[in-house]
């Protein structure tokens, strides 16, 4: 279909006008991308995005990405305009309590938003995740006769993005992979939030990318032909490339005393609100218009794309009947596996086992993976030290797109911003691996992966100073306690294999947000005292009674990860009326309902000892005001583990000290 240029020249401007009244009607967004960029989102969503506004979560759809979630009114108009169910009424209820049409965009809370963006740069790697699973599926799903999944990937950033250091991560690790179903817009408009662009920048981006492994083109981005072109050009592309393309654009097009100035980024524009929507053809007794004609096209365009998906399903249809197995597989994606049946297939461990909870897992994982064909694993260059390589399975690379392996590199931050793109396109399950220490370099995806509820799990080994004589650089005293803080982030820290075991199933059942895995380096011994069943079912519950008491209660001894052995010891020499008390993890405990953590914590026993190998803080929510907490409230120190968990006061003495003070 030939591209109607003079419609969607009228579209992109009463795109604009929709953006302007929007920030103008809530004095609050930013008017430089949806102004800027409008040109962009008419060739894509009036003519070249393949979608389907009425099934939002089309399988072979293309996805589209606004990395630059701060021009979220671009979204809005585009998807308002190409009949989504996003009414005029939420448009015009921008940044309002309870709209569709959040400051950022928001995954789950509007239909044909695929990411949750606006942390700069996240939606560039997401945008790499999403390709990544295009890859992924087609090589999984796809037969010679029904190409069930051919999908691009296209983003929208700007100088903000590129300048972030997640955002060439990603873009390192998708040339090196030849995600060539990856299109990225760079709206190069020259101008950042506080000043002009080159008051901070000076690389030549075409360039960078071209050497890392791009293909690039630059273009007029308000040039309707040339964006058409370009991204047709991308989308054929056989170069095995991702593909770059630099949209020269004028920020704020549209309002003369802000255009192409940093000013132009925010809502300084608002207040040239009515010359504005003169300048721009706009009716002034009427705001938030859309013409008829541009109304017609877009509902013609969406019959287009309808016929489209329709025949996509005939295919699916065929596909389904000749790959019933697959077409079982698919299906069951996304949906959450019963942690019994998990259980079941995880051997029992040795009672004589003294092994690492990461060499643990190693073993766990193998089994789980078996069973879980969805289930994929990476890691930040650490394979070998974090253990969570499927054994069964092959790297994923540009000869075998249906390993389930990712080898990242040293990139932390852009791994786990990469594994939730995976997340959000919802067939295949992430798990991605680093020491724990450094998982202050993957914090923002992980803050917005429990944002946005998305399932990804974090093998994240070498989990206190038991390290050792690495040091305080790789000792994360303080990192569980800041990662339990996050909402809606399980972090678990199993105290043996047996907790190891359930907190993999805990994890793998769990479909509303991440969950951590805080494994240790050094070895731990089962505690063989306490049933199998109860260890890995106690993990899902977050806390256990690990040992009851035998008499009257008297005292009751919390503890998480390597150290409940510690307890345990303890119990034994303070004598029958102490319980131990196992709190793998404190978020799934505080879910549970109040008579469970009452029956484990009865608040009638304030004699409370808590014991763990990291600050103190958040512990005292369980020993109260009466109790004490044994843990370490500064950095380690360089020596052999074991000798730095005697310094630091982690033994089981400290804890029958601590217990008959009370």
């Amino acid at each position: 279909m030939k591209l109607n240029t003079e419609l969607l020249a009228l579209a992109a401007n009463q795109a604009r006008g929709l953006a302007i009244d929007a920030v103008h009607k809530c004095n609050s967004g930013h008017l430089g991308l949806p102004l800027g960029c409008a040109e962009i989102g008419a060739v894509l969503y009036g003519h070249a995005l393949v979608h389907n506004p009425d099934a939002p979560r089309w399988a072979n759809r293309d996805r589209f990405v606004l990395s630059a979630g701060h021009g979220s009114m671009f979204l809005y108009s585009w998807l308002h305009l190409s009949g989504y169910e996003l009414s005029l009424e939420e448009v015009k209820n921008f940044r309002a309590l309870g709209s569709k049409t959040p400051g950022h965009p928001e995954f789950h809370e509007t239909p044909g938003v695929e990411c949750t963006t606006g942390p700069l740069g996240q939606g560039i790697a997401n945008a790499v995740g999403l390709a990544l699973s295009g890859q992924m599926s087609a090589a999984r799903f796809n037969t010679p006769e029904h190409a069930l999944f051919d999908y691009h990937v296209i983003a929208l950033a700007g100088d903000g993005c590129m300048q972030e250091g997640v955002a060439m991560e990603a873009a390192a690790f998708a040339a090196h992979q030849k995600l060539d179903n990856l299109i990225l817009f760079y709206d190069s408009n020259d101008v950042t939030l506080d000043a002009m662009a080159n008051k901070t920048q000076s690389e030549n981006a075409a360039a960078r990318f071209k050497a890392i492994g791009w293909d690039t083109q630059t273009i007029d981005g308000h040039d309707l032909t040339a964006v058409l072109k370009a991204l047709t050009k991308a989308k054929r592309a056989t170069s095995g490339r991702p593909q770059l393309i630099v949209a020269k654009t004028t920020i704020a097009k549209g309002i003369p005393e802000v255009a192409g100035t940093s000013k132009g980024h925010g809502e300084g524009g608002a207040k040239f609100a009515d010359g504005a929507r003169a300048g721009l053809g706009l009716p002034a007794d009427q705001h938030f218009f859309v013409s008829d004609a541009v109304r017609a096209h877009f509902a013609a365009h969406k019959q287009r794309l309808v016929r489209t998906y329709k025949k996509w399903l005939k295919l699916r249809d065929a596909w389904r009947t000749a790959n019933p197995d697959q077409a079982l597989l698919l299906g069951a994606a996304g949906t959450a596996p019963d942690a019994a049946a998990l259980s079941a297939k995880i051997p029992a461990f040795p009672a004589d086992a003294k092994l690492a909870t990461r060499a643990a897992g190693q073993s766990v994982l193998q089994p789980l993976a078996a069973a879980l064909p969805l289930l994929i694993s990476g890691s930040a260059d650490l394979h070998g030290s974090t253990l969570n390589y499927i054994a069964a399975d092959k790297d994923f690379d540009p000869s075998n797109r249906a390993g389930r392996n990712l080898r990242y590199g040293i990139r932390e931050h852009g791994m786990a911003a990469i594994a939730n793109g995976v997340a959000y396109d919802g067939v295949f399950r992430p798990s991605v691996a680093t020491f724990l220490v450094f998982a202050d370099y993957s914090r923002p995806p992980m803050r917005l992966a429990a944002l946005s509820k998305l399932p990804v799990i974090y093998i994240y080994t070498h989990d206190s100073v038991g390290v050792g004589e690495d040091g305080p650089t790789h000792q994360p005293v303080e990192t569980v306690s800041g990662l339990r803080v996050i909402p809606n982030l399980d972090v678990i820290r199993p105290a043996d294999p047996e907790e190891t075991a359930g907190a993999y199933v805990a994890a793998l059942a769990r479909t509303d947000g991440p969950t951590l895995l805080a494994l240790t380096r050094q070895a731990v011994p089962l505690l063989n005292d306490i049933p199998v069943a109860v260890r890995r079912e106690g993990v899902l519950k977050g806390a256990y009674i690990a040992v009851r008491e035998t008499s009257a209660l008297t005292h009751i001894l919390l503890a998480a990860g390597s150290e409940v052995q510690h307890a345990v010891a303890a119990a034994k020499v303070l004598g029958s009326g102490v319980r131990v008390v196992s709190v793998p993890s404190f978020e799934r405990f505080n879910r549970q309902p109040a008579a469970y953590r009452e029956e484990v914590l009865p608040a009638s026993c304030r004699k409370r000892v808590a014991i763990e190998a990291g600050v103190t803080g958040l512990w005292h929510q369980y020993t109260g005001l009466d109790g004490k907490v044994i843990g370490i409230d500064r950095f380690g120190i360089s020596a052999p583990g074991g000798t730095v968990m005697k310094e630091l006061g982690i033994t089981a003495e400290a804890v029958v000290a601590a217990a008959r003070s009370l």
